[in-house]
């Protein structure tokens, strides 16, 4: 079995949530500072092998009207640099939102450490895709 991984990827930050091997669970795991992006890239595939990920879920911030934005175009572009995945485009309109509400559910205080949003998002793009794949 394989975990599958997910990356909300930002200008700044990229959160990273995983799987469980029986890929019904999605787990936020942590967030990496995007720049310098080579070696974002080395921590994504030394996490990614540690982890036994075949298949890396992006998240892509379309617009609300579905059009790819330049957001949406660097993601891609940032995702073809994952090489040897199976990489998965998961729509993720909303998710910030969704994971600030979350987190202040359970009382986090994210204002000081927004890398915690990062990493709950990068969870949220996980369900999504889980929720559709385990119908």
């Amino acid at each position: 079995m394989h975990k599958i991984m997910a990356l909300d990827i930002g200008t700044k930050r990229i959160g990273i949530a995983l799987s469980d091997y029986l890929q019904i669970v999605a787990n936020g795991h942590s967030y990496i500072q995007r720049e310098p992006e080579n070696l974002a890239i080395d921590k994504i595939n030394s996490l990614a092998k540690e982890n036994r990920v075949e298949k890396i879920v992006v998240g892509i911030p379309y617009n609300m009207d579905g059009t790819r934005g330049f957001q949406a175009e660097n993601c891609i572009e940032f995702s073809k640099k994952l090489i040897g995945y199976e990489i998965i485009y998961e729509d993720e309109r909303l998710t910030s939102e969704a994971a600030e509400e979350n987190l202040r559910e359970r009382k986090i205080n994210f204002r000081k450490e927004k890398g915690l949003v990062d990493m709950e998002s990068a969870k949220i793009i996980l369900e999504q895709y889980l929720s559709k794949k385990n119908l």
